[in-house]
């Protein structure tokens, strides 16, 4: 059985090992949403990775509903991505780019107009603003005569995501964002072709995908899920039909690979009642299945040896890790993360946390 420190092919990718960067939001870009320079050190500390998936970017202003987060829509985000991705590939390292709309997520003083979602709903959670956290307001409804314009950002992004260096993207159909408030049965309240049965709520996360994969290839897109309980206060009634149908949809297009966000004890977005769906779901996606959630070394290995996972990918001790496929190697003990310091705007938090050579020097 493979290990994690053995390598795979994700679609067109052959990944060093099998330890993935999950999508992490830092908050490190301007007001405008263009990536700023501490932003290469962060992400080439981390390029022993096997892969790399940027923290969400947002595939236009109406998306980008959280605070100090990148875009991929305008040619200055292009550009200032440039050495960030270069950054990563010089290192010997590979980074995707997590495509996102937040949809109701977003907050109206953030993105400039009112928030957009699958139907007229309200999130139970505040927003944060560029003023602190504020009362969530209600989203409208999207039309149908908007919806191929937001494929169309999609598909946008996912091109100027080529442009910019990075080696293929992950369309974010996960943690109550866009695409999976029409994907699940609280938030999608329609009655037209995008909602009501399983394959009318998956319509849209099918439309998106097929386009981004005209633009750069199905061996360069991978997509990634939420089917365990609520985030954001977006939850489903039934969720093993929903996200089996979601999972053998994307097989048939033949996306590089699926990403699962389960849930676990300690994990940042909570416990759930709902049943782990991933042994559901893994007979209906063929292709490499990347597991994430608060995993340590011997709960990944067992889900390897299982069969059940093909890769995992780790989240905040990645954060808090620059080394951590070193450390999870050598059987070392990890730094913790700062929480204080996630979403901050400054090194502190960002760039600070030591590697095992540097904990050793300061000994």
């Amino acid at each position: 059985m493979p290990t994690l420190f053995d390598p795979i092919a994700l679609g067109a990718l052959v990944a060093r090992n099998r330890i993935v960067m999950a999508p992490l939001t830092r908050s490190r870009a301007t007001r405008q949403n263009v990536p700023t320079a501490m932003m290469a050190d962060y992400y080439a500390q981390r390029a022993t990775a096997g892969l790399i998936t940027s923290e969400a970017i947002a595939v236009s202003q109406q998306g980008a509903g959280f605070t100090y987060t990148p875009g991929l829509w305008r040619d200055d985000h292009v550009e200032a991505w440039k050495p960030i991705t270069g950054a990563v590939h010089d290192k010997g390292g590979l980074v995707i780019a997590q495509l996102a709309h937040n949809g109701r997520a977003g907050d109206s003083s953030v993105i400039g107009e009112q928030p957009v979602s699958a139907s007229a709903t309200t999130p139970p959670i505040d927003n944060w603003t560029y003023d602190g956290p504020k009362p969530p307001k209600a989203s409208r409804a999207l039309h149908l005569d908007e919806i191929p314009g937001i494929i169309a950002d999609f598909a946008h992004a996912a091109r100027n995501a080529i442009t910019a260096g990075f080696d293929g993207v992950q369309i974010h159909g996960a943690n109550g964002m866009l695409l999976d408030q029409f994907l699940r049965d609280n938030c999608n309240l329609r009655n037209d072709d995008y909602g009501g049965s399983v394959q009318n709520r998956i319509r849209l996360l099918r439309e998106v995908t097929r386009a981004v994969c005209d633009v750069v290839g199905a061996e360069r897109t991978a997509v990634r899920l939420s089917p365990n309980g609520a985030t954001w206060g977006v939850d489903d009634s039934n969720p093993t039909p929903l996200f089996t149908a979601a999972a053998a949809m994307l097989d048939e297009i033949g996306i590089a690979y699926l990403e699962l966000r389960e849930t676990a004890a300690g994990s940042a977005f909570g416990e759930t009642d709902v049943p782990r769906q991933s042994p559901m779901i893994r007979p209906h996606f063929k292709g490499p299945l990347v597991l994430n959630n608060n995993y340590d070394h011997a709960r990944a290995q067992a889900d390897l040896d299982s069969g059940l996972a093909d890769s995992i990918s780790f989240g905040r001790s990645f954060l808090a890790n620059p080394d951590l496929v070193r450390r999870l190697d050598e059987g070392a003990p990890l730094n913790e993360p700062r929480p204080e310091h996630f979403y901050t705007q400054g090194a502190e938090g960002y760039l600070d946390y030591p590697t095992l050579p540097e904990l050793d020097v300061a000994a």
